[in-house]
């Protein structure tokens, strides 16, 4: 037989908590952690529904083990209330309060009224159900709709879009296809070296979201929110100290990588002498011909020559992100060749 003492709290647990991974991976939640913090909302709702239930099962009990359990509930209650209120900069604080006190009021006029005059507490019941119901429609309502604009006073002025400008050379890191399955292969590169002052921009190039989080804090030091498929999050490094720092995506916390900030390096420069668009013996074209640098060094290749694409006098530079090695040419006089080994 069926302890159904047992199985009504379990069931209504158990919806709880799968109301809170919906909300977690649905994307109404910026962040798994955010679902969790209404995970734990809708929890505390559900402990206020039991509490109230036992306090008046049979009536109000006053004895003086029922006197201290409430004494100490409430001061709990108005610790954390006070703390909540006062010490903390969410901006839905005062929203939060209103909605428990618009719960909680109803909800003991109601309770008073059953113990006192139970033929008032159904009709009361009904009306501040109606009105409960009212409200709720009448927010989503104008959610989906917004009201016309003549309930408006003054005319909404849109602001102009401003594109962010990016800080500094690109580090570019992809979230790779397939990352959300446990053993695949997820942040490219695992390791990134990025010089201080370069900006690190992270692709999602999977179909699933997925976030950057810094896991030692938690996403204190930096945290990317949900990345839909197709999506970017960009990081200015300028703001990091130098160092190394793992990060993960909460919603699958088996995806990890490092980064490491590092101390800007010296440029190096790569000089194309006069007289290299000339085949000839003994003629240098690339000044030095092949490179040794760090990963995340830039390299200029300044034009002495009157020759080439890159006009004379004028220069180009590239950063050299990931070790290797790299050989390339002048597409326009193919004998001049060079290489660079990233280390």
């Amino acid at each position: 037989m069926s302890n159904w003492d047992l199985m009504m709290p379990g069931m209504g647990l158990t919806a709880i908590g799968l109301a809170g991974v919906t909300i977690s991976y649905a994307g109404i939640a910026h962040t798994f952690v955010d679902g969790m913090h209404a995970l734990t909302g809708l929890t505390m709702f559900v402990g206020l529904i039991f509490l109230s239930t036992g306090i008046l099962d049979g009536g109000i009990s006053t004895s003086n083990r029922a006197k201290a359990t409430t004494l100490v509930t409430i001061s709990i209650a108005l610790g954390f209330g006070t703390f909540a209120l006062t010490m903390n900069s969410s901006n839905y604080t005062i929203t939060l309060a209103g909605l428990l006190m618009a719960i909680a009021f109803p909800s003991i006029i109601i309770a008073y009224l059953a113990m006192k005059m139970p033929q008032y507490a159904k009709p009361v019941g009904v009306i501040v159900a109606l009105a409960s119901a009212t409200g709720i429609i009448m927010w989503f309502a104008f959610g989906l709709v917004s009201p016309d604009t003549y309930m408006i006073n003054e005319p909404i002025v849109e602001e102009e879009k401003k594109e962010m400008q990016l800080a500094g050379p690109i580090f570019t890191i992809t979230i790779l296809e397939n990352s959300s399955i446990q053993g695949n292969p997820d942040y490219e590169p695992d390791v990134a070296h990025v010089p201080k002052g370069h900006t690190i921009k992270w692709t999602n190039a999977d179909t699933v979201a997925h976030t950057v989080t810094s896991s030692v804090d938690f996403g204190d030091t930096f945290n990317s929110n949900m990345i839909n498929a197709g999506e970017e999050f960009t990081l200015d490094t300028s703001k990091l100290a130098s160092g190394e720092y793992e990060y993960m995506c909460v919603v699958h916390p088996w995806m990890t990588a490092t980064l490491i900030i590092e101390e800007p390096k010296e440029d190096v420069k790569v000089v194309i002498p006069q007289g290299a668009g000339t085949q000839q013996i003994g003629q240098i074209y690339f000044d030095p011909e092949v490179i040794q640098i760090p990963v995340g060094t830039t390299v200029i290749w300044e034009n002495t020559d009157s020759a080439n694409m890159i006009a004379a006098g004028n220069s180009f530079k590239f950063t050299f992100n990931a070790p290797g090695k790299e050989d390339y040419f002048c597409m326009v006089h193919p004998w001049m060749t060079g290489s660079v080994e990233i280390q």
